[in-house]
């Protein structure tokens, strides 16, 4: 058994009574007995038992049907008036845990927690000829926030209203850094996902022979680990050789695999390997220091790691997410001016955002019939597509307008250098593909064209820094179309070319505004936040939003280095290292990509 260097194979929960040796003298043998030193038996150890009662719990509306049971743990040092800090488990009580918890916070060695240990759910079969829905699977193996949500809004308020035997109230901390989640197999990615999805409500994770594999996606995560900006959790891994390998992967593979990815960004990470199979018997022995070593230094925050070399060459280290605004109904259309002032829509109202000097939104125009995307013109107007008139309207420094185009609804677009104009019209209505169209408009000659069709949702727009490339996020699929500009305009070599990573949870990137910085970069908005692709075509990092969500984005302030993201009902702000484009500006010839 091989065991990273600050765990200790062994760990005895009580200290065993020897007895002293018997004599093997023959008794028929009439020898004076010999005067030996016998070891003084030591006491056992007891420590102060908490208690643990069963419930039943079957009235989810986010796993409806289902029924399962749980237990609670409740130490003795509980006193049922500072709230406790927490540690969740599936699949019921694993690892003798609380054994292993009375003695741990009896030393001191982990603050005093209440354990919650939450079986599966099952969808009862209607009659006894009938199999019952199992819904293991689905709810640990399964990505995206459900699970989390399910342990967050029912299971642990559930317990909140119970009491203990005598008659202490029970009171569970709220705070991240106070909560534990674990679980074996399953159970394990499980409780990953929870924490990944919510490191607000969990930054300890304890995994054994976990399902890092390909069975609803999980063998997804360790790319994901190493591209997503590090979330502040602290991860303890047991796995054994002998672990199952099957149709849905190598867990002993997956296990050091995932490793590696937490190691590479700067996660706080340790492990056990051992040469087990895929059972608890490994983990069962290992827990009571893994959990030393999850709860050290408590309560001192458990802190992100600082990334991928990817992500440090954009972030700034303690720069973080600032909100601008909120309140909103829906924000779209980030643009900034030559002086990197950045304006923005509420869509639903038609009206348009400055933001001030102050850092402060304010209102620029009124009754805008819905404007959209825009962005700003060399002759500095500001550019926007109406979709409540279906025009295309450019803004003097006054707010005063001129239809620049009209007889369809744009949704983006992006102004070059030259003056031409692209603007996505999407398939609105979803019947027919033909229906998505790129236009090109020509402001001098007063023209406008159709230059491409066939995408299913054209939506965000922008070009290469050398303006030869166009850019165009295709929203209902996981692709960003690469086109070169012809010298008339229209448009050439389309290319499925930016791939982009898709949730599980979901059918499509959801791929919407885009900007590129002076290296080339290309800052797409998708639903899993800013992917940053590189020229080649590949996401090289991910930046998640506080809120989850992002629709567009742009870089603003008087250096550009400061991203202005739209979120929803939120507007963000964060400065970075990089510096945007702006294709109201000369082109950018930026370095060659690696490939």
């Amino acid at each position: 058994m091989r065991l990273s260097a600050a765990l200790l194979l062994v760990f005895s929960i009580g200290v065993l009574a020897q007895e002293p040796p018997k004599s093997t003298t023959p008794a028929s043998k009439k020898e004076e007995p010999k005067k030996t030193k016998t070891k003084q038996e030591e006491p056992k150890i007891e420590w102060p038992k908490g208690e643990v009662t069963k419930y039943v719990f079957s009235d989810s509306k986010i796993f409806p049907g289902t029924t399962r049971d749980y237990w609670v743990y409740i130490p003795a040092q509980y006193d049922g008036k500072t709230p406790a800090c927490v540690f969740v488990c599936q699949d019921g009580i694993q690892y003798n845990a609380p054994k292993v918890f009375d003695q741990l916070i009896h030393q001191k060695e982990m603050p005093v927690t209440i354990g919650v240990f939450v079986m599966h759910g099952r969808v009862k079969a209607p009659n006894d000829k009938a199999l019952d829905r199992f819904n293991r699977s689905y709810e640990y193996d399964g990505l995206g926030g459900d699970y989390a949500k399910f342990i967050l809004d029912e299971i642990l308020p559930e317990v909140e209203k119970k009491k203990a035997q005598d008659g202490r109230e029970i009171k569970l901390s709220k705070d991240g850094n106070d909560r534990c989640i674990a679980g074996a197999s399953s159970g394990a990615i499980c409780a990953f996902t929870a924490a990944w999805e919510r490191p607000d409500a969990f930054k300890r994770v304890f995994s054994s022979i976990g399902t890092y594999v390909g069975l609803r996606g999980g063998n997804n995560y360790p790319t994901l680990i190493r591209k997503v900006e590090p979330k502040p959790i602290r991860i303890f891994l047991e796995d054994g050789s002998a672990d199952q390998n099957i149709y849905g992967g190598d867990w002993w593979m997956a296990n050091q695999e995932i490793e590696r990815s937490f190691v590479f960004a700067g996660y706080e990470v340790n492990h056990a390997w051992g040469t087990g199979g895929h059972n608890g018997q490994h983990a069962t022995e290992i827990f009571p220091q893994a959990m030393k070593w999850i709860w050290k230094d408590h309560p001192n925050p458990v802190k992100a790691g600082l990334g991928s070399p990817q992500l440090r060459q954009i972030l700034i280290p303690g720069e973080d997410w600032k909100l601008v605004g909120e309140g909103y109904k829906f924000t779209e259309g980030p643009a900034v001016n030559i002086k990197g002032e950045v304006f923005f829509n509420e869509v639903p109202s038609g009206t348009t955002y400055k933001i001030g000097a102050d850092g402060k939104p304010a209102v620029f125009l009124k009754d805008t019939k819905k404007n959209d995307g825009q962005a700003f013109g060399p002759d500095g107007r500001l550019y926007s597509a109406s979709n409540g008139a279906e025009h295309i309207m450019a803004y003097d420094a006054d707010g005063k307008p001129t239809v620049i185009a009209e007889g369809f609804k744009g949704n983006d677009l992006v102004v070059l250098n030259n003056g031409n104009i692209y603007v996505t019209n999407p398939n609105w209505t979803g019947l027919n593909s033909d229906t998505s169209k790129i236009w090109l408009i020509n402001p001098a000659k007063g023209e406008k064209k159709v230059v491409d069709t066939g995408l299913k949702f054209s939506n965000g727009i922008c070009t290469s820094p050398d303006q030869t490339l166009l850019y165009v996020a295709d929203s209902r699929s996981h692709w960003v179309y690469s086109y070169q500009i012809q010298a008339d305009g229209t448009l050439a070599h389309k290319q499925k070319y930016f791939h982009l990573h898709v949730p599980d949870t979901a059918e499509d990137s959801g791929a919407d505004g885009l900007r590129v910085d002076r290296e080339g970069r290309l800052y797409v908005a998708t639903r899993m936040g800013l992917q940053v692709c590189d020229q080649a075509g590949r996401v090289n990092c991910i930046i998640p939003t506080p809120n989850g969500k992002v629709a567009n984005l742009t870089f603003g302030g008087p250096d550009f280095d400061t991203i202005y993201a739209v979120c929803g009902d939120k507007v963000y702000s964060r400065k970075v290292k990089v510096k945007g484009v702006n294709n109201y500006d000369p082109p950018i010839l930026p370095k060659a990509p690696g490939l």
